[in-house]
């Protein structure tokens, strides 16, 4: 998955080149409370988002509005391109 992640964020960065002025960037999330977790059982997903929330910063797993703000943010700032935004709750810091 990491190496997946790496090869998003420089295809976004040389898009934003080849395209320009057009902009593009790209959102990395960590996790968010979805229904794509809607396969793993109630309990166990609570036990899992609660741990995770426990181990970043900001002391909570992302919801969708979070995410939400990010793009509104991206596409609102005439100024940012070729940037990776992480929505991680401060995950990478720790």
């Amino acid at each position: 998955m990491t190496a997946a992640n790496a090869g998003i964020e420089g295809l976004g960065r040389s898009l934003a080149i080849e395209l320009a002025p057009v902009r593009v960037n790209v959102l990395n999330p960590g996790i968010f409370d979805t229904p794509s977790w809607s396969e793993m059982p109630e309990a166990e997903r609570r036990a899992f988002f609660e741990s995770t929330a426990g181990s970043v910063p900001a002391g909570r797993v992302g919801e969708p509005a979070d995410a939400a703000h990010a793009v509104a943010f991206l596409l609102d700032n005439p100024h940012v391109t070729g940037t990776t935004l992480t929505l991680d709750g401060g995950g990478l810091l720790v």
